[in-house]
């Protein structure tokens, strides 16, 4: 099985977000694609067969569960149908656990995605996430089903906070996001934290934009985004806010790619 290792949401290696892209002619068993993403230990490895020229299935895995929706790794995943020349098509369709995906490659090399909007809604923060967060000054709290969103004061919050990991990974719930109004030239700043699912900090996720662009959107009254994900590691995304619908645009670099013998 051939695997390629690619940094999404970045036009320079060892930045943005590393995904591993496995392209198979049907999905292994669940098992193996499990401890497969487990060994190589990204926050998410993706596997895609193919329908048609420009009809994907794709499905991605964190080191510890499979994920019900992944931005950076289906731009991986796009990126590497390209640059393998798998596809003459511009605009690519994945069926997945999110719904139906496309991926979209524009002449300047970026590549768009249309994801759906994902609403969060005005909550509590429990006592257990304000002790994670170590003081840091809390503006407000969303929640979806599966994700915390949590405003923080200004982008410096966010780029200098250092959670408390294990108390994040005894919350009910997948991740948790931490977010600020960004200076130029970036409209929001943002990261992500999943220890639950073995994703200590992801860097950048693109899939938890499918909740800030539309929250961002109500306060800053406007629907196009330049966003930083400012972990260590960094990354920029471009958003455009479509009524139920998220474009997510990014830039990736294929980093390295191999065979797994199994």
């Amino acid at each position: 099985m051939k695997i390629w290792l690619v940094d999404a949401f970045t036009e320079k290696a060892f930045q943005g977000n590393p995904a591993g892209v496995c392209l198979v002619d049907h999905f292994p068993e669940v098992k193996l694609m499990q401890t497969i993403a487990a060994e190589m230990n990204w926050s998410q490895t993706t596997f895609i067969t193919q329908q048609s020229d420009s009809h994907f299935h794709i499905r991605w895995f964190s080191p510890r569960d499979e994920a019900p929706l992944c931005g950076h790794a289906t731009l991986g995943a796009a990126h590497i149908l390209w640059q393998e020349k798998q596809t003459q098509s511009h605009i690519l369709t994945f069926d997945s656990l999110g719904g139906v995906l496309k991926a979209e490659k524009k002449q300047d090399g970026w590549i768009y995605l249309d994801f759906p909007v994902r609403p969060i809604a005005p909550c509590v923060l429990p006592d257990t996430l304000q002790q994670a967060l170590q003081g840091v000054t809390v503006q407000s709290v969303y929640k979806d089903d599966i994700v915390y969103v949590v405003v923080l004061r200004e982008a410096a919050d966010v780029i200098d906070l250092k959670p408390n990991l294990s108390l994040i990974e005894q919350i009910d719930c997948r991740a948790v996001t931490v977010t600020a109004l960004g200076e130029s030239p970036y409209d929001f700043v943002s990261r992500y934290f999943a220890p639950r699912v073995g994703i200590p900090e992801d860097p950048v996720c693109g899939s938890t934009h499918c909740r800030l662009a539309p929250f961002w959107s109500k306060i800053l009254e406007k629907n196009d985004f330049l966003a930083y994900q400012a972990s260590p590691r960094g990354g920029v995304l471009r958003l455009r806010l479509m009524d139920d619908r998220v474009s997510i645009g990014g830039q990736a670099v294929t980093v390295s790619e191999g065979h797994l013998r199994i």
